[in-house]
């Protein structure tokens, strides 16, 4: 499926509910986890559509291949600016990431203009259930962009480095007041995105700290955080009530050979959490077969080096802090 194509299938006409668009990025790395945020989007939030801003050509050429349905393809050289290419030199991969993400709204405006709102998403978010039930917030409050919290649990607060909200789920409508807040963001991590904190700024992220007070008529934050869940939060939510997420953001997920996962670093998520980590497994099986079925190779990551990291690793897998698993194999 070419970045053009833009029709809506017949399962998606015969739904009553208006498409909504979703945007993410992503290289090829990250494919099985794209693939499962897919997936919980065809089981929880038809009619939609998936932008997928393509981070290297393998990822580009692999999703063209699957054609999957919902989800649209936009490469890197239709999407790049003059202005991204004038700073890509001087930014880490992650971090031209980062610099990337406030365009990615307008990178669906731009190409169909049927859109009128559209979300940022994380790859690696999943969803539980119809992602309407936060975007609903944003109807109801007659503004123009949405965010959400971090909602630390007390024990984990970032919210002095890594900052009061999370981009995972972000959502601009399609109106000058949003697009006054887009643009401002889109030019704040043009002259500074970098992966470390300073000066009240850490990449694309603490930018959003101003927006209550600088667009506060515009912007609606999130007030069931109870549903936005994440490692640094899933336990405190799970103490008093059982769990019932629209989505859970997992972080620091990543891939190793022989089929095995680092679920997360760092956090202790509980029994309740523990759960859902269960299933993302069972999605993530799902994405191994459908890569496996078209001749994809299933990619890897390495996990960076730490400094007596066999030490820390072994007293964080005795605290529960972090954990592996394996992928299990469908069926």
């Amino acid at each position: 499926m070419s970045s053009t194509d833009h029709s809506s299938t017949a399962g998606e006409a015969s739904v009553g509910s208006e498409c909504e668009h979703l945007v993410t990025l992503f290289d090829a790395s990250f494919l099985p986890i794209g693939l499962a945020l897919y997936r919980s989007l065809e089981a929880h939030a038809r009619p939609f559509r998936l932008w997928v801003l393509a981070i290297d050509e393998d990822v580009e050429h692999h999703l063209k291949q699957l054609a999957l349905p919902h989800l649209a393809v936009i490469p890197m050289r239709e999407f790049e600016t003059p202005d991204l290419l004038a700073v890509k030199p001087s930014r880490t991969r992650a971090e031209y990431c980062w610099t990337m993400t406030p365009f990615a709204c307008q990178a669906v405006f731009d190409r169909d203009a049927s859109a009128r709102r559209a979300t940022y998403v994380d790859a690696d978010v999943f969803f539980f259930d119809d992602p309407r039930i936060l975007l609903k917030e944003l109807d109801d409050s007659g503004k123009h962009v949405l965010i959400t919290e971090h909602a630390y649990a007390p024990n984990y607060d970032r919210s002095h480095d890594s900052g009061r909200f999370c981009v995972q789920f972000l959502t601009f409508d399609r109106s000058e007041a949003a697009r006054v807040v887009m643009r401002w963001w889109q030019a704040r991590c043009l002259e500074w995105c970098f992966a470390r904190y300073e000066d009240g700024k850490f990449g694309d992220q603490v930018y959003l700290d101003q927006w209550p007070t600088l667009f506060g008529d515009s912007v609606q934050i999130v007030r069931h955080v109870e549903r936005t869940l994440a490692p640094w939060n899933v336990r405190y939510f799970s103490s008093d009530t059982a769990l019932n997420p629209v989505m859970y953001h997992f972080h620091g997920l990543r891939l190793l050979p022989r089929r095995r996962a680092r679920l997360f670093k760092f956090y202790d998520v509980g029994q309740a959490g523990m759960a859902l980590y269960r299933e993302y497994l069972d999605a993530l099986a799902g994405s191994f077969s459908t890569l496996a079925a078209a001749g994809i190779d299933v990619p890897v990551h390495v996990l960076p080096g730490e400094r007596f990291g066999r030490i820390k690793g072994l007293a964080r897998r005795w605290q529960g802090t972090e954990r592996f698993a394996a992928i299990p194999r469908l069926p």
